[in-house]
Order: structure tokens, then C-alpha cells, then sequence
């Protein structure tokens, strides 16, 4: 059987910063908030959209309710490609890991329409057999179904598995699910959250050698 390698997206395959963030503080500026800056920004990325916007509005001090929630949502569903790009490397990695023999799947927690039309976006769709959001099942990361569904759509086996994150849902998910988990750390999480990650990669480009040695042929 192939060997599988599930991404993360926001942090680890692309980054998508600027469009949340621009969302995010269209968002606040409707209800008179300040704008937020890349670095808050980053720091709330990793639990989907709507725990992202409960939190910026923590951060000022006011409560977000569900009306903001689906507004943010598809405000930033509908400009999820305008200023994300992919990490440096990303595409002629994706082809050498291809050529290795890997089967690539996306297991985000951003609803699966927005990572969808985001892949579509930047034209990255046509790397991945399988692609899972965070409303995809009744569970996401951390939940380690998350990640084994994830590996089933994408017709690989948990045994033949290496997971790519930047934040410690993805360290859990896939520790939880087995999996040996690849800390991305150019992304949006800090050292802290590469505990229980069995290797650290720098750059995006050192994926097929970092996974090859935990997974060999």
C-alpha cells in the first residue's frame, strides 16, 4: 500500500493570514473594534473559524455571537484566495513527493468549502486524493478521528501514515491516531507546540526526506 502524508493547511501548506485577517477586521470594524495584527492573528489560527472569531472578540473585550460566527465565515470563504499564497517550496515539493510514491491528503480544521475553494484558488487542488474541514465529521482535531477518516478517504492505511502540522492539534490528532507527526515549524505555532512530534522541519522542502526516514519504502 502507498504511503500517506496529511497536511495541515493554514500554517503548513499555505499562508493564509492576510485573508483572515482581512475578514477578521472587517468583521470587528463593524461592531466599532480595532484591527488586529498579523501576529494576534497568528496566534488565534488552529481551532477553525468560528473559535477564531470568539477569541479576537475576547481579545476586545466583546462577545462574538453566531451572527458574527457565519458572517466572518462567508466574508472569508468569499476572499479565501485573494492574499494567501503557498510556503516557499510547496509546489516542487508536492511533485517530488509524488514521485516517491506518496498519496497526499489535507486534513484542516477550516470548513471544507473554504479549504476547498482555497485549493481551487491557488490551483493546488490536483495534488491531494482526499481533502477533510473541520466540519467534514462530527469530530476535528484534536480528535484523532479526524485524522484516521482523513487516511481512509485518502485509501491509505494509519500503518503507512506520517501527519504535517503547525499547532499541537495536529501533534495530538496524530499522535492519537498513531501517527508519527512532523512539526512544521515556519508556520503559526510556537516551539511549545511541537511536544509529542517525532521530527521538526524548518522549511518546507525537507518533508520527503524527514518522512522517508520515519516511513521508509
Amino acid at each position: 500500500m502507498s504511503r500517506t502524508l496529511v497536511l495541515d493547511l493554514d500554517g503548513t501548506l499555505v499562508d493564509s493570514l492576510p485573508d483572515l485577517m482581512t475578514a477578521l477586521n472587517r468583521r470587528l470594524a463593524g461592531h466599532g473594534l480595532a484591527p488586529m495584527a498579523p501576529s494576534e492573528v497568528a496566534g488565534l489560527v488552529g481551532d477553525g473559524g468560528g473559535v477564531l472569531v470568539r477569541r479576537a472578540f475576547a481579545a476586545r473585550g466583546a462577545v462574538a455571537d453566531d451572527e458574527d460566527v457565519a458572517g466572518f465565515i462567508a466574508d472569508y470563504t468569499a476572499h479565501v484566495a485573494d492574499g494567501t499564497i503557498p510556503f516557499p517550496g510547496v509546489i516542487t515539493t508536492l511533485l517530488r513527493l509524488h514521485a516517491a510514491g506518496w498519496q497526499l491528503a489535507v486534513c484542516t480544521n477550516k470548513p471544507e468549502l473554504a479549504a476547498r475553494d482555497l485549493l481551487v484558488g491557488l490551483e493546488l487542488e490536483g495534488h491531494f486524493v482526499a481533502l477533510t474541514g473541520g466540519d467534514t465529521f462530527p469530530v476535528r482535531k484534536p480528535h484523532p478521528e479526524h485524522v484516521l477518516r482523513t487516511i481512509e478517504r485518502a485509501g491509505g492505511d494509519p500503518a503507512r501514515a506520517v501527519m504535517v502540522g503547525d499547532h499541537a492539534n495536529d501533534v495530538l490528532a496524530a499522535t492519537g491516531a498513531g501517527v508519527p507527526c512532523i512539526f512544521a515549524a515556519w508556520g503559526y505555532g510556537n516551539p511549545a507546540m511541537a511536544r509529542g512530534a517525532v521530527a521538526i522541519a524548518t522549511a518546507f522542502d525537507q518533508l520527503p526526506e524527514l518522512a522517508a526516514a520515519l516511513l521508509p519504502v
